[in-house]
């Protein structure tokens, strides 16, 4: 079933007639007829969980706002989607700018917010002007500005691109940053929603969380939360990609089994000729990777479902997290010592460098993952990077620096065969592996 993708071939269905004319912009008209507070209800019992990797409760998180001090209200999209393996935001944005527009509309009139912001990863500048271009057809055809549809209520949309800073995507260093500051993650509480942007309070969604509402208003949270399993409710956007048949962006209702994500025509259309399956990582990378008899059963022996409670069902010993939906399939040709130190990589170049454990220690877990692939590893490394990894996940300001230490942590648990391997420079030959090329290198060099 589609409920974001519904119209996504259609031509032309990012302008605004077009749009307009398959029901866009229905669930504006509609829940201004409403009371604010039956619109976050109405959220609530749909059972939407944030979309963006914390799978928070959606309505739930409205009505934590503070509508009694007084102050401005904001609601500010977080569109900054830097987590390596996810792309599914950026798709939306792109295909179908108008129905983010609308969900942000009928968000604002739920929070009684008459300013909203669209904070886009800086690299996606063309995306912001589509959002642009769709925001200025909302304007012109009475959805935005004063006086909406002649109900009164006012509302201004704005865009605002960041410069780059995979930090940007945590909230609070977002709101840093829209305030034209440096993006560094603040101390909690207080919680946005008490005080948030320009110290006023603030709910941030996500792109995807915020483009499931209007279908929402439209048909109901009842009918939303029929759709799905459980607390897993309506349907989810993956970005499948790695070593599959047909990478992309699809839409699923939650609960499908992930051996059947990845292997059905559907969807990913399975592995390519003659591969097996090695691992899954998937909800992007800073999500415990998945060895193969972890991804088709969970440890207590249920098939594994593509569900937040599923996919982290045994904890981090044995799950992993449905996160932001980056769904990573790597192979039997894959090297998971080149994959984590990629990732490693990664994290330390992103650290914003506030707290001294994620600014030090992502740097060390990455000159050990360098010489253990590069075929300099020494057999006390595997200790040295878990003890590293103890000492950075839980003791900073946000949760990048969990982030960093995760994707090491399980590889290490799961794989730890073939990381000794590569210290013993005993592995077997892997396309993807340092220590490998550099071996073959050398005796190509001597033949």
């Amino acid at each position: 079933m589609n409920i974001l993708l519904e119209h996504l071939s259609v031509e032309n269905i990012d302008t605004f007639e077009v749009y307009r004319k398959l029901g866009g912009y229905a669930s504006v008209e509609k829940a201004l007829r409403m009371a604010p507070m039956d619109v976050v209800e109405e959220v609530k019992k749909s059972g939407l969980r944030g979309r963006g990797g914390a799978g928070f409760p959606t309505g739930l998180k409205w009505s934590f706002i503070d509508r009694k001090s007084g102050k401005p209200r904001y609601l500010v999209c977080n569109a900054d989607e830097g987590e390596p393996g996810t792309f599914k935001d950026r798709f939306l944005m792109e295909k179908l700018p108008h129905r983010l527009v609308e969900g942000m509309i009928v968000s604002s009139f739920a929070l009684e917010s008459h300013t909203a912001y669209i904070y886009i990863r800086g690299e996606l500048m063309w995306i912001g002007k589509k959002l642009e271009k769709a925001i200025q057809e909302a304007y012109a055809n009475g959805f935005l500005g004063k006086n909406i549809l002649g109900t009164g209520y006012d509302l201004d949309i704005y865009v605002h691109p960041g410069a780059g800073a995979y930090i940007c995507g945590e909230e609070s260093a977002l709101l840093e940053s829209l305030e034209g500051k440096r993006g560094l993650p603040r101390m909690k509480p207080p919680f946005p929603a008490v005080s948030g942007l320009f110290a006023c309070p603030t709910v941030i969604n996500n792109v995807e969380s915020l483009s499931a509402v209007p279908w929402i208003i439209n048909k109901g949270g009842d009918a939303y939360a029929k759709i799905g399993v459980g607390k897993s409710a309506g349907t989810k956007l993956f970005s499948a990609c790695g070593q599959i048949k047909k990478p992309g962006v699809y839409e699923i209702e939650m609960g499908i089994t992930v051996e059947d994500f990845i292997y059905s025509e559907k969807y990913c259309g399975g592995l390519l000729e003659g591969r097996t399956l090695k691992a899954v990582i998937p909800g992007g990378s800073s999500t415990p990777i998945l060895p193969p008899h972890l991804v088709t059963k969970t440890a207590s022996g249920e098939p594994r479902l593509m569900t937040y409670e599923s996919l982290s069902e045994g904890g981090f010993e044995s799950g992993s997290m449905l996160g932001s939906g980056g769904f990573i399939v790597l192979d039997n040709t894959a090297c998971i010592v080149r994959n984590t130190w990629n990732f490693s990589r990664f994290y330390h170049h992103e650290s914003c460098g506030q707290c001294s454990p994620c600014r030090e220690g992502t740097g060390w877990l990455e000159k050990v993952l360098y010489r253990i692939e590069h075929g300099q590893g020494r057999p006390e490394d595997l200790d040295l990077l878990l003890d590293i990894t103890k000492k950075i996940d839980g003791k900073t300001i946000c949760s990048f620096g969990a982030a960093a230490c995760w994707p090491i942590a399980s590889a290490i648990r799961h794989f730890e065969h073939e990381f000794k391997a590569h210290i013993d420079k005993t592995a077997p030959h892997l396309d993807g592996c340092c220590v490998h090329k550099q071996e073959a290198s050398v005796a190509r060099h001597h033949h």
